[in-house]
């Protein structure tokens, strides 16, 4: 799918990897929605990525809300041809902890934003994505999921963040041979460690020491490179019902 003519909604597009496909999508002249809870952060990237690029406030856990964030893009763009999944929380707590059994509040909570979350955007950009009018290749939208190496490599305390991103993984395959006969793609980048919002609150000693266990490059992964992976999966037709580990050849330790 050529990126000009894209109309993608980004989940977690206020910041981190969302932010940064964001950025690199409307680089490429594609029109995008910011979809994300942060209402400051949205609106001012949006005003800073361009005239073709708007924000919405959403809670990927709602329908309705969903719902409505997705009728505000057909309203301003037409039509969504691509879904990049970028929301989800890295909320960590160990089955037996120190101060008991891991919280079931915890769990659920992880699972709702990312793997349900994940989910309710998929199902409600695809009920749209079928009424396009396929391209060339007989295309009709595409899906960007983000999963985690903790899907596969996850550490002590990640139970809920782990589960929820190998629920990611394991459900890409199936959906994406469910929307072939509709001509839409579906595929999920699994990230290493990566310069977020959240490692930059790190003391820099922490985040070196975290770099040294990539193999290489031997340094925190950058949020354009993300970007650049979902672009390109946006734009190769061949790249469907897989996952593709963004890692460095990382394989995280137990702990």
């Amino acid at each position: 799918m050529k990126i000009q003519d894209v109309i993608a909604l980004v989940t977690g597009g206020a910041s981190g990897l969302g932010g940064a496909t964001v950025l690199e999508l409307a680089a490429r002249g594609a029109k995008v929605v910011i979809v994300d809870l942060d209402v400051e952060k949205g609106e001012k990237l949006a005003g800073e990525a361009g005239e073709n690029v708007m924000f919405v406030r959403c809670d990927v856990t709602g329908e309705d809300s969903v719902r409505q964030a997705i009728q505000q893009s057909l309203d301003r763009f037409g039509s969504i041809t691509a879904a990049v999944n970028c929301a989800g929380v890295p909320d960590a707590a160990k089955v037996m902890g120190k101060k008991g059994p891991l919280p079931l509040s915890l769990f659920n909570r992880v699972i709702s934003i990312n793997l349900v979350g994940t989910l309710n955007v998929i199902r409600l950009a695809v009920e749209q994505m079928v009424n396009n009018v396929p391209n060339e290749e007989g295309e009709r939208g595409v899906i960007v999921n983000t999963a985690s190496i903790a899907a596969f490599d996850g550490q002590i305390g990640q139970a809920a963040y782990a589960a929820s991103k190998g629920g990611i993984v394991g459900m890409t395959l199936p959906i994406a041979r469910e929307c072939a006969d509709y001509g839409i793609r579906v595929a999920t980048i699994a990230p290493g460690l990566f310069e977020t919002p959240l490692m930059a609150g790190l003391p820099p000693a922490v985040k070196e020491d975290m770099a040294k266990g990539v193999p290489f490059p031997r340094r925190l992964g950058r949020p354009a490179e993300f970007a650049r992976m979902a672009v390109h999966i946006i734009e190769n037709p061949m790249l469907n019902g897989c996952c593709i580990r963004l890692d460095g050849a990382l394989r995280m330790p137990p702990r």
